[in-house]
């Protein structure tokens, strides 16, 4: 059994996050969302148990930790809120880009600041005109002595206008991946601008904005990696991304798993109670078995990611796809167990139906990962 259990440690961790959001995320959730509330103070107390730097180095004041156990962290957090959970994932994301692939003077520049989250990450792919197509952005670096001129605008930046740093995909050479670089950005620098905060279905406890560069100079010694190597980057990146965000659908789903059992053994009609008809329980019985298939493909993808397994990739896709597709499925099956009360604002129900929608539109689309999986397979 131990080869497809979680170990001592692991659980440790596991119990940890599910205690921090059971005190600080899911009592305050619904209020976040209804008012559009960045609970900020809360994002820095997960910090504070190093969860703005899971898998930055120990060398570089993280915690360390791999992959498995990050998706157990942000699937814990879900379960509370899937959009604050999210939006630690991607700083962490950016973080441990600057850790892994920066030069040690960049690391010693903003990791102080971005592993207690006094400074908090964004990661910029995403333009106007290049989404699922990221190979293709136009942003536009161009050297001048030592800094870069940067001009462009990147969409749907969760953080925009709020966050201080923006790791951010820019093009340095000629069209297509190898002409892309990364560079660490800074809110403040001079020309750098942001759109208004996007109005959106879900997610509404993190502020998402287009983020604009007009001539911003940009230190050549903020290069993350070297010259060419952005997309390279912006690809490992996302593997983690991609783990991290089907885990916050895994999350979200069990959560609405869990209320929709509650919910229909309290709630009668015909005489007995919901969960006793036989069609709920064959119901109830689908989402927990896909739920559970999902789980254990995403932490077999987690495990061959931190091994830097050569189908790392192909894997993260994967689940990516089956947790953010089953997860945005079992939602909706725990809504309508609910019936009407579950379109209510009154239940968490339909909060998680709204932010787990999304979970198959970034980090790549699902489309997209099934382009992935599918030329892997083919190329065999």
């Amino acid at each position: 059994m131990q080869q497809f259990d979680l170990s001592d440690d692991q659980r440790q961790i596991q119990e940890m996050a599910q205690k921090f959001t059971a005190d600080a995320i899911t009592p305050f959730a619904a209020e976040w969302d209804e008012k559009h509330i960045f609970p900020k103070e809360t994002i820095q107390q997960a910090a504070e148990l190093g969860f703005g730097s899971i898998y930055v180095s120990e060398e570089s004041g993280g915690i360390g930790l791999g992959r498995l156990e990050a998706a157990l962290i942000m699937e814990a957090m879900a379960y509370g809120c899937p959009s604050t959970s999210a939006f630690i994932s991607i700083h962490n994301m950016a973080s441990w880009m600057i850790d892994r692939f920066g030069s040690q003077d960049l690391k010693e520049k903003y990791l102080p600041s971005l592993i207690p989250m006094e400074r908090i990450a964004s990661y910029c792919l995403t333009e106007p005109s290049s989404g699922s197509d990221a190979a293709a952005l136009k942003t536009k670096a161009v050297r001048d002595g030592d800094h870069y001129v940067v001009s462009g605008s990147k969409a749907f930046i969760s953080g925009g206008g709020e966050n201080e740093i923006y790791v951010t995909m820019v093009r340095t050479g000629d069209e297509g991946p190898k002409g892309i670089s990364c560079l660490v950005i800074e809110k403040d620098m001079p020309g750098v601008s942001f759109g208004a905060n996007e109005k959106k279905l879900g997610w509404h406890s993190q502020p998402t904005a287009q983020v604009n560069f007009d001539e911003v100079r940009v230190p050549v010694s903020n290069r993350v990696g070297g010259e060419g190597e952005g997309f390279r980057i912006a690809m490992m990146g996302l593997d983690g991304g991609r783990l991290n965000i089907g885990a916050c659908s895994l999350g979200g789903a069990q959560r609405c798993l869990d209320e929709a059992i509650n919910y229909t053994k309290e709630r009668k009609q015909f005489g007995k109670a919901i969960v006793d008809f036989q069609n709920t329980q064959f119901m109830l019985a689908d989402m927990e078995t896909e739920l559970q298939a999902a789980r254990y493909l995403l932490y077999v993808a987690a495990a061959k990611v931190t091994a830097n397994a050569p189908d790392k990739s192909k894997f993260a896709a994967m689940a990516k796809r089956l947790a953010t597709d089953t997860g945005s499925s079992v939602v909706d099956r725990a809504l309508q167990l609910h019936g009407g009360y579950g379109y209510l604002q009154d239940y968490p129900i339909e909060r998680f139906w709204r932010d787990l929608r999304v979970h198959s539109i970034l980090e790549g689309t699902n489309q997209v990962m099934r382009m992935i999986v599918g030329r892997e397979l083919t190329r065999q």
